[in-house]
């Protein structure tokens, strides 16, 4: 029992997709974060220019105000000006920031739409439980590989920015052309290179939480066995009611035996009965069939109701293997079958009956 209480089998499809549903994915901040951190930087490169311009007019226009009355329409319109120029700067860029979040969790789950999630749970306001996911130790964990991410990051970006500092004495003596095509170079030398670290970081930290929620989704031997047993049914089960259909389609064969016309048999082991009624049959129909105890159980009922009995091991063994009960015979075995029948009739007329099947035969063939 202590074996199956433990959480070692890795999880199910079935419950990797609940939990989906449920709203419970495996996700990281990190990535998405670095997504983010790229996309800003590429946007402020492209944008930039389109900044300068814009903030250009600006200033121009704000000069000119000096040069104007200090009327209430003035400073309106200068205003005006100030938000259209911030607004038309900044919304690309929160745009592109927006688009990189949305990309960055579709990339890692997929689209997901879970209203689940929103549902209010009693145990998410209870204050207890919020005190021990504030001091539990997957959040002080949380806390300390973020100072230790930042520290990596601060130290790496300190050194390199010590090894620039040596061309200093040579930059300040440059004309500003130089020194701000040097800061441009540097400046995209630190970025790389803390971009690089920042994505190694995301991609340890996308390994991590993907570890740690399979790690959460692990199911017991048990849990298991139930699962299993849910998505098949129980097989005690679905064995009684194979047992029940078999038991019903035997006795509905059974019932069906006193309608045939005759019974072909091996003779011993093989015993198949066929039905021929013009009125309602395409072709004669195979009634029952059996083998051994079942094909003896045929003929009993048949001779319990005077329906003759006929040896003939081959077109026996082949109808046994051809026809399922219920079904017409094939058209390659209707010639082999009238003989049958007219044998049938022989044997009937020798007795006094007068056997209608087969000028019904005759007619529908």
């Amino acid at each position: 029992m202590a074996d199956d209480a433990e959480k070692t089998e890795a999880p199910s499809s079935k419950k990797i997709q609940k939990a989906r549903e449920e709203g419970s994915v495996s996700k990281s901040p990190e990535l998405v974060g670095f997504i983010g951190l790229v996309v800003s930087f590429v946007v402020l490169f492209v944008i930039f220019p389109f900044w300068v311009s814009e903030f250009k007019k600006l200033y121009i226009q704000s000069v000119n105000l000096f040069s104007l009355d200090f009327t209430e329409m003035n400073v309106y319109g200068l205003a005006l000006m100030g938000f259209k120029v911030l607004a038309i700067t900044t919304l690309p860029f929160f745009a592109a920031l927006v688009v990189a979040g949305v990309i960055g969790n579709v990339a890692q789950i997929g689209f997901l739409l879970s209203f689940k999630v929103l549902t209010p749970k009693l145990e998410k306001i209870d204050p207890i439980k919020g005190m021990k996911n504030v001091f539990s130790l997957k959040k002080l964990l949380d806390g300390i590989l973020i100072t230790l991410k930042v520290a990596i990051a601060f130290i790496v970006a300190f050194f390199i920015f010590l090894g620039f500092l040596k061309d200093l004495p040579g930059i300040s003596r440059s004309n500003l052309y130089v020194q701000t095509h040097w800061f441009y170079d540097k400046a995209l030398i630190l970025i790389g290179v803390l971009l690089f670290i920042f994505l190694v970081m995301a991609v340890i930290d996308f390994l991590v939480k993907r570890y740690q929620y399979i790690k959460s989704l692990k199911m017991s031997k048990q849990e298991v066995k139930d699962e299993f047993k849910q998505q098949e049914g129980n097989q005690e089960v679905k064995a009684k009611i194979r047992q029940l259909m078999m038991k019903n389609a035997m006795s509905k064969m059974m019932a069906a035996i006193p309608t045939a016309n005759v019974v072909v048999t091996n003779p011993t082991h093989y015993a198949v009965a066929l039905r021929f009624d013009g009125d309602k049959d395409p072709a004669p129909i195979v009634v029952a069939k059996g083998i051994d105890n079942l094909a003896i159980r045929i003929k009993g009922i048949a001779r319990e109701h005077d329906i003759e009995i006929i040896e003939n091991p081959p077109l026996a063994r082949e109808l046994y293997r051809v026809v399922d009960v219920s079904r017409t015979i094939p058209p390659t075995m209707f010639e082999a079958v009238v003989v049958l029948f007219h044998e049938v009739a022989k044997l009937e007329q020798a007795k006094g009956k007068v056997p209608n099947f087969m000028k019904n035969i005759k007619k529908k063939h």
